[in-house]
């Protein structure tokens, strides 16, 4: 009598094999999917935290946001409370956009952006409303008295909730208007100063499968729909029902073929 060999043969291997790659394609969706929720997770945690760090500084500053602009740029939000984030470099990263940014024709929406203040190199993705900024002056066409500079100018008619503070951005600072047109595609917004036109798009980036991530001035934390955007008071003169909104008008169509699958408001 013959003992058989404990030994898989080469049909067995193959169906154990092919079992195992119809798994992996299963699952492997999924997991992607769980990692990028992880990943919004831990970003709209790192948001809160910056919520915290800036009702303390507004605090200890009578309610004055960072002056952002001047000063040789010393007084931008992430040099300006720098102690608050004890020089901890991660903060200043959305967990999806860590890799640096190659340069000025490079794509910024999975990338960090770098800036040098003061002999020191910041690297981060996310990026603050500038129009929070306590500028005393305009700033070529950007009227003083659209800035909201402090918290104390937040009337009983305004929201908190509805004013962006800080959130995903390719740069470190951009000043929203309404009347700014989204990009052709989601990679054609590169990184870097833009000037002041069509700013809206440092925020409207699809990190987070449709939406984007946001501090407001209520210190509160959300998702936020990418066309949302438009919807809220990123400074005095803001227009809510501008004409990328739908009250303003827009339809569909009117938006690049990248945002027309996302949810109108």
């Amino acid at each position: 009598m013959t003992r058989r060999k404990n030994a898989f043969t080469l049909i067995e291997l193959l169906v154990v094999i092919s079992i195992i790659a119809l798994l992996m394609s299963i699952l492997m969706p999924a997991l992607s999917r769980v990692r990028k929720q992880a990943q919004s997770v831990a970003c709209m945690s790192r948001l809160k935290s910056w919520g915290l760090m800036y009702k303390l500084y507004t605090d200890d500053y009578n309610g004055s946001f960072p002056l952002g602009w001047g000063r040789n740029d010393v007084d931008q939000w992430m040099v300006a409370m720098r102690s608050f984030y004890n020089d901890d470099w991660d903060m200043l990263l959305c967990p999806t956009a860590t890799r640096l940014v190659l340069g000025a024709g490079d794509t910024a929406t999975w990338k960090a952006w770098t800036r040098t203040i003061g002999g020191r190199a910041y690297i981060g993705s996310y990026g603050n409303n500038s129009w929070t900024d306590n500028m005393s002056a305009d700033r070529g066409d950007r009227r003083k008295e659209w800035f909201w500079k402090t918290t104390q100018n937040l009337s009983q008619r305004e929201n908190p909730s509805t004013i962006p503070v800080l959130g995903d951005s390719t740069w470190h600072d951009a000043w929203p208007r309404h009347t700014d047109a989204p990009v052709s595609s989601p990679l054609a917004f590169a990184y870097g100063d833009q000037g002041t036109t069509n700013e809206m798009n440092h925020f409207c980036i699809d990190r987070h499968n449709g939406w984007t991530n946001l501090m407001f001035a209520d210190w509160s934390v959300r998702h936020v729909g990418l066309k949302e955007l438009w919807t809220l008071k990123w400074h005095r003169a803001f227009e809510v029902n501008g004409p990328w909104t739908t009250r303003g008008g827009v339809t569909g169509n009117d938006w690049p073929q990248w945002l027309r699958k996302y949810k109108d408001y």
